[in-house]
């Protein structure tokens, strides 16, 4: 049968019941090993057919950051997914270039954070869930109240026979049965195929989509695949044959088994250098949909990275539909402060050096026009300035604009030209061109005479641990000050809620509420090991003239201390103290905890440092105090 399309003004062929290719059963695994010989290199053959660029309708983002993005790291935490979830909205902007987020659904910390960005109310992305080809699956997707989840459907031998232990026959129906769960639920499947860049193509993954399309027409509810090119196999060279070309892939997948370009979606891993080539081609031959991941984080050398593809999409639309570039920085320097992720220097868009050129050709070509050797203008798009390595035509003012741009100072943190410290690199550089040097000076050697005369501007090695330990017990006491119980100043609500923060966090050695007079409220709520060294610190000790207390309840805002050693037991500790605001957000006493520091410190030396610190500060409280003599 055809259709006429009013938009084409061609006559279209339309899929029927009447379908081309049938599934072929066989008794052993076709393993491709021509193509796949495993001792080797993959090799890329050729059918020297040639298709032509035939583009999908509507082109747009989907990401799986938190499901695939955390098949390679630590999982993130339920606080940073939500931050990551928001920050990718305000990325996607509010006609959902980035349609979709893919979540995991198995732990109570998957379903958390999946409520807890359900509860922000984002039109985009749509969350979407993730499940194994399994019926017992099925309710976490219920439950979560998703409308789409994707399916894990393998489609090469591979899998089918050595993994799942199958025959194509049999793993047809399974993965038939759960798609049918599924829609029996009133729920979207995406049928992830796995490893289709191995499959047979025409022996059985355009006849398992066939049978998904007629489900699909049965049903009345589409039915998504993903071709999964599992371990980055797919190549865009015209004339490339299947199963490894994606051109032909995707155009099989449309023309052959019928299924709208709308409900096709590209999910590539990077094995071989091709994630991003790969999945913009899938868009250009008529699939719709290309997966993505926050700085390309995936399962080995994981996935194309969102930031990238968001600028592929700019660059194939002509316009930005929405798009807020700018969040692109916001994400990067919120991975390298919060999750400590370190970015490559020379990493596209978000590495430090991105847009900096270290020839001194080039450097004076900047200096005369940014457009010569800048992509783009960057400021404007990335919110990331360019800056000129600095040579021996930078002056004073170049390399004081150096510092504030490497460091982000601004306003009255900003280094002038004038500082003494200026004066002194700006002499070493003079000398260093006076000797023939050619190349401008790099990051580093910069980087080393900042810190040799202006010290000021860097922290310690000891004062990043002490921040980052900080920092972590800051979320944490948010998150406890924020219980409904801690606000209520009633000591037998507030301790079960204490007992389970101290579990929960074994370097913190110490819980406390005090009222607004600095009386402690609570029992001592400590690990049991340490319960009897606090035994003389009971409810009613008055801690009013400490400083954990006194900060707080001026400021309003949490405190952290310097370095103590603890008179209960001898640990060396930081206090993290925080105010305590009823439901009318009033103050009605401060939260406190004492960690152990050296939980957090790995080094000797640290430890050493931290403890003279520590008794540096016992000394100068007892000199001042009227007891010391």
């Amino acid at each position: 049968m055809a259709r006429w399309n009013k938009d084409k003004k061609v006559l279209d062929h339309e899929h029927t019941n009447f379908w081309k290719f049938d599934l072929k059963d066989v008794d052993q695994p076709n393993l491709q090993k021509d193509v796949f010989p495993y001792d080797q290199v993959c090799r890329i053959d050729f059918d020297h057919r040639i298709i032509s660029i035939n583009p999908a309708e509507d082109i747009f983002i989907t990401d799986t950051t938190f499901r695939d993005g955390q098949q390679a790291r630590p999982p993130y935490t339920v606080e940073q997914i939500v931050d990551l979830y928001t920050l990718m909205s305000r990325l996607g902007g509010p006609n959902g270039v980035i349609r979709q987020s893919e979540f995991f659904l198995y732990s109570a910390k998957d379903r958390d954070a999946v409520k807890r960005c359900q509860d922000l109310g984002f039109r985009y992305p749509e969350i979407t869930g993730w499940i194994r080809a399994s019926a017992d699956d099925v309710p976490l997707v219920k439950q979560a109240g998703l409308k789409e989840t994707g399916i894990l459907t393998s489609v090469s031998d591979y899998h089918i026979f050595l993994k799942l232990g199958k025959t194509r026959r049999q793993a047809l129906e399974d993965y038939l049965g759960i798609v049918r769960s599924i829609l029996d639920a009133g729920i979207r499947p995406r049928c992830h195929f796995e490893d289709v860049t191995r499959g047979d193509i025409y022996g059985f993954c355009i006849p398992f989509a066939i049978e998904l399309m007629k489900l699909r027409e049965e049903s009345g509810t589409d039915i998504k695949i993903r071709l999964c090119d599992t371990m980055g196999y797919g190549v865009t060279y015209p004339g490339a044959a299947l199963p490894r070309s994606v051109d032909k892939m995707v155009r099989a997948f449309i023309e052959d088994a019928g299924v709208p370009g709308h409900l096709l979606e590209w999910h590539g891993h990077n094995d071989f250098h091709k994630a991003m080539i790969n999945a913009a081609t899938a868009w250009l031959y008529g699939c719709s949909a290309a997966n993505t991941t926050l700085l390309g984080l995936g399962e080995r050398t994981g996935n194309p990275p969102l930031e990238g593809l968001i600028i592929e999409y700019i660059g194939l639309k002509g316009e930005t539909n929405g798009i807020d570039t700018t969040v692109i920085t916001d994400i990067a320097r919120y991975f390298e402060r919060e999750i400590g992720i370190r970015i490559p220097a020379n990493f596209p868009f978000i590495g430090a050096d991105f847009n900096v050129t270290r020839a001194g050709v080039h450097v004076d070509g900047l200096i005369k026009c940014e457009e010569i050797y800048n992509i783009f203008d960057t400021t404007k798009i990335l919110k990331r300035p360019i800056v000129p390595m600095v040579t021996d035509k930078s002056g004073k003012a170049g390399i004081a604009f150096w510092i504030n741009a490497h460091l982000g100072l601004t306003g009255d943190n900003a280094v002038d030209k004038r500082h003494p410290g200026v004066s002194k690199i700006h002499k070493w550089i003079t000398e260093q061109y006076e000797g023939g040097r050619m190349t401008s000076i790099s990051n580093e050697e910069l980087e080393k005479r900042v810190k040799k005369y202006l010290p000021e501007l860097f922290m310690s090695d000891l004062e990043k641990i002490k921040f980052t330990a900080a920092q972590a017990a800051v979320s944490v006491v948010k998150k406890v000050i924020e219980h409904p119980d801690m606000k209520t100043m009633k000591p037998e609500l507030q301790e079960p809620v204490m007992q389970q923060f101290i579990e929960e966090n074994p370097s913190i050695q110490f819980a406390y509420v005090v009222d607004m007079n600095g009386r402690k409220t609570t029992r001592n709520i400590t690990n049991i090991g340490d319960r009897a060294k606090f035994e003389n610190y009971g409810i009613g000790t008055d801690q009013s003239d400490r400083e954990w207390f006194i900060k707080p309840l001026q400021s309003g805002k949490i405190h952290v201390t310097e370095f103590y050693i603890s008179k209960m037991t001898g640990a060396l500790c930081i206090t993290v103290s925080s105010p305590i605001m009823d439901e009318k957000d009033e103050m009605v006493g401060i939260f406190g905890v004492d960690i152990k520091f050296e939980d957090w410190v790995k080094r000797a030396e640290d430890i050493a440092e931290a403890t003279q610190i520590a008794l540096r500060g016992e000394y100068e409280a007892k000199s001042k105090s009227d007891h010391w003599l």
